[in-house]
């Protein structure tokens, strides 16, 4: 019996990966990298790299500071490389629970403020409903988060699958 190796990738290391179809047509498939899709990523873009009807895994490069981002709904974050801060507000006026995905909260949203969590590599983080939230980077990282389809949410199917 063949023993399996599990290779972590990273940003500057990873290995773009292939699908071996049993069954069906490679049409009713798609296959991402999520390093290669954050590596030609702008900082903090919201790259749809899964979907399964309403609800969507995005990809971000994390890079430097981002918008401060909001939600109606929990989102969950997972960093997959680099370290990363969150900041998060407690808005005083947070989305209304009909719009989905996240929305941007505005330069300096209004409310308290609830403090920080620090991510590293595996480390995952609630981004509770109402609540604004902010990532940064000292070093370019990836984060993969788990939300709803909305209007901030990039697909860009044809370049992912293709390339």
């Amino acid at each position: 019996m063949s023993q399996a190796h599990t290779v972590f990738g990273s940003l500057k290391d990873y290995t773009k990966g292939t699908i071996e179809l049993v069954s069906g047509e490679a049409r009713h498939y798609v296959f991402s990298n999520i390093f290669e899709v954050a590596s030609k990523a702008q900082p903090y873009e919201r790259i749809v790299v899964g979907k399964n009807l309403e609800y969507v895994q995005e990809v971000m490069r994390a890079e430097g500071v981002s918008p401060w981002f909001a939600c109606a709904h929990d989102e969950f974050a997972l960093c997959m490389d680099g370290e990363v801060t969150v900041d998060f507000i407690r808005m005083k006026h947070p989305p209304g629970a009909a719009k989905n995905g996240a929305v941007l909260a505005g330069d300096a949203p209004e409310g308290a403020r609830m403090g920080h969590v620090k991510l590293k590599r595996g480390h995952q983080v609630l981004l509770g409903a109402g609540n604004a939230y902010r990532f940064t980077a000292t070093v370019t990282g990836v984060l993969m988060q788990q939300t709803v389809l909305g209007d901030l949410s990039v697909q860009k199917w044809r370049e992912i699958c293709l390339s």
